[in-house]
């Protein structure tokens, strides 16, 4: 069931998901407002027109202010908002709340545009909109989608997006400490903890939250226990009431801005611009871009860049995909010209939109990156030992690694498995050569030769008695998997069952 959800959820874009999932959301409760008026009370018709006037008022300011700065609208960023402002603020067809609605759309529009930095922008765009028409009393948020006949499936959809973007920690631990926090004020009012724990579940929007605003990428920051302070901020400040001064009041969407704050610090703070230096081949199915960014990059070797190419017409995929970083850091250097970075994927047929419209960049064309994420990093001691498995093109992550240990005169204690399907997707050998790696090969036939150290370990697919077999020390290292889905799902447990208790992975879906 996991490999399945890995790999049907990995050939949809975030776009396409998020999007897919607020009007299925959306959908239930006109189902639930027509057959039930008791459980959502709600007009049809209001629901309708509201969600209408957010979602157009948002797409229409995002032409708008695209031309006015002179970029691309993302259309299906633009309806994610819409949307998530429909069930934040009250449904109304009167003319002052469909007046708030409205504004909360151009609002939150333009602070994707004005309060940026350098392209990227700070605050989750629809709670930055629901909290200026409330602050203004304009039209205050109540947060409706917060009923109990909807809790079911915003749980759902919530599980979806997390898990597709690997943020179920992160989702679950805000969920956790918000509810935890929410339940003992309640009990403290005179409820069992039963009654507690249902009111705080479907009377609060911690789940839609968790699932929908605070996994929004472009407001977390690049590491994990970064991101697990923010969701503690954002936790704390959405359960605790409190009052500053008359003037702010304890909110959902405040604690969500407040919590982008932070994250803001922590990360890149700017939109990284890419310039195509040039491309190769290093397997007839791979191609590596290699790219002048504007600006220094700040990342770790292991990480992974987010990347925005506008194009059109783009599939259901859309324009934004991560890529494992292929090159190491570069060491500082006296001269003002920041260090290229290289990123590099398989090019099956037929390819995405995106991958095309990459591989149809010509040198000088630009592109955008929205930032540098991931924890798929080696250990800190390099005396650790270390097991690296790689699929294919998982091995990218691992070549970023060891080029930049080599880099740094570090004599790593490296085993590297590398399984492909076909002899020729064998890429970047001279680099793990270089690395002083001993790697073992898996394909279904022998290559031609191999560097001295080096062993074919014959085909097949790669389980835990094929790694005791080859790798017998394999219980004392550390160990790091990369690649698709399946071979991850089904190695993780395998290893832990012949007693590695340390394993780390990176997984490559949904190009």
């Amino acid at each position: 069931m996991k490999r399945l959800l890995d790999v049907r959820l990995g050939r949809v874009g975030m776009y396409t998901l998020v999007v897919g999932v607020l009007f299925a959301l959306l959908a239930v409760t006109l189902i639930f407002s027509v057959l039930s008026p008791d459980l959502i009370s709600f007009d049809p018709l209001v629901l309708l027109g509201s969600a209408a006037a957010a979602v157009l008022t948002c797409l229409v300011a995002g032409r708008v202010l695209g031309l006015l700065f002179r970029v691309r609208p993302q259309d299906g960023s633009a309806i994610i908002t819409g949307l998530l402002l429909f069930f934040i603020l009250q449904p109304s067809l009167e003319p002052a709340g469909l007046g708030g609605i409205v504004l909360a759309g151009a609002v939150a529009t333009v602070s994707k545009y004005a309060l940026a930095v350098r392209g990227r922008h700070i605050f989750n765009p629809a709670a930055f909109g629901a909290f200026f028409v409330t602050v203004t009393a304009i039209d205050p948020s109540i947060w409706w989608v917060a009923t109990t006949p909807l809790l079911p499936f915003v749980a759902i959809g919530a599980f979806l997006i997390l898990y597709r973007t690997r943020r179920l920690g992160i989702g679950g631990w805000f969920i956790l400490v918000s509810l935890v926090i929410v339940t003992i004020r309640l009990l403290l009012f005179g409820q069992d903890v039963g009654g507690a724990v249902g009111t705080a579940l479907a009377s609060y929007p911690i789940i839609f939250i968790a699932g929908f605003m605070l996994s929004e990428p472009l407001t977390l920051p690049p590491r994990r226990w970064q991101q697990f302070v923010v969701a503690t901020i954002a936790a704390v400040l959405f359960a605790i009431p409190f009052n500053v001064f008359g003037v702010l009041y304890s909110s959902p969407e405040l604690a969500l801005l407040v919590a982008n704050l932070v994250a803001f610090v922590f990360g890149q703070r700017r939109r990284i611009r890419l310039s195509l230096v040039g491309q190769r081949r290093p397997t007839p199915g791979t191609v590596e871009l290699t790219f002048q960014p504007s600006a220094p990059v700040r990342y770790v070797a292991g990480q992974y860049l987010e990347v925005t190419v506008p194009h059109g017409p783009a599939d259901k995929r859309g324009n934004r995909r991560v890529f494992s970083l292929v090159s190491a850091p570069s060491a500082a250097h006296p001269t003002d010209t920041p260090a290229p970075v290289s990123i590099a994927f398989s090019l099956p047929e037929p390819a995405s939109s995106l991958k095309r419209a990459l591989v149809g960049l010509e040198p000088g064309q630009r592109i955008s990156a929205t930032g540098v994420w991931g924890d798929f990093l080696l250990p800190a001691d390099p005396a650790t030992p270390l097991l690296l498995v790689a699929a294919g093109i998982g091995v990218t992550p691992f070549v970023s690694q060891l080029t930049d240990a080599q880099r740094r005169g570090e004599n790593r204690d490296v085993v590297l498995v590398y399984a492909v399907s076909d002899v020729e997707a064998l890429a970047y050998l001279p680099e793990l050569e270089a690395s002083g790696a001993r790697v073992f090969i898996s394909a279904p036939e022998a290559p031609d030769t191999l560097p001295a150290g080096w062993k074919y370990i014959g085909a097949g697919r790669i389980d835990g008695d094929r790694l005791r077999e080859h790798v017998p020390d394999l219980t004392e290292r550390t160990t790091l998997i990369s690649g698709p889905p399946g071979l991850v799902d089904a190695l993780k447990p395998a290893l832990r069952q012949a007693g590695v208790r340390r394993v780390h992975s990176d997984y490559f879906s949904g190009y």
